[in-house]
């Protein structure tokens, strides 16, 4: 008592299983490209915001740029005289505290101290900030400026 056997080997039951789907030679790009405009608008959200500081109207000098490679502290004091360490207001007498707290923690390294000061602002406020800076034990004092127009 045999089975009986077709000519294509199978049973007879399975001859529709013998077709078989040709694997698809194209790529689909639409899922990459959603992707990369989802990207794109996430930059373009957050670029705006990766600007850090106090919004001061600094002076124009002629004086290049600076390189830095870590980052520096920024101490701004704006157009009312108010001080700010990064962009956290702090009072004139809390800088010395502040910076030796701060130098303590970078251990082994030099920090650079970025000052930056409204054109409207006393110089007698920019001097006591620069002394302050000095007494906390800081070398690497940069006063900031934007460029001249036409540079």
């Amino acid at each position: 008592m045999g089975m009986a056997i077709s000519k294509n080997g199978s049973n007879g039951r399975g001859a529709r299983r013998k077709r078989r789907h040709q694997p698809m030679s194209e790529i689909n790009v639409t899922p990459f490209v959603d992707v990369m405009l989802v990207l794109l608008i996430i930059f373009m959200v957050t670029a705006p915001l990766l600007t850090v500081g106090v919004p001061l109207d600094m002076p124009k000098t002629n004086a290049g740029a600076v390189n830095a490679d870590t980052k520096p502290l920024t101490i701004s004091v704006d157009n009312e005289g108010r001080i700010f360490l990064q962009e956290s207001e702090i009072e004139p007498d809390e800088i010395v505290a502040k910076l030796r707290a701060i130098s303590e923690n970078r251990t082994g390294e030099e920090t650079r101290i970025f000052v930056r000061g409204d054109k409207a602002v006393a110089y007698d406020v920019i001097a006591r900030v620069l002394a302050d800076i000095s007494s906390a034990g800081f070398k690497k004092i940069t006063l900031s400026s934007l460029p001249q127009d036409g540079q």
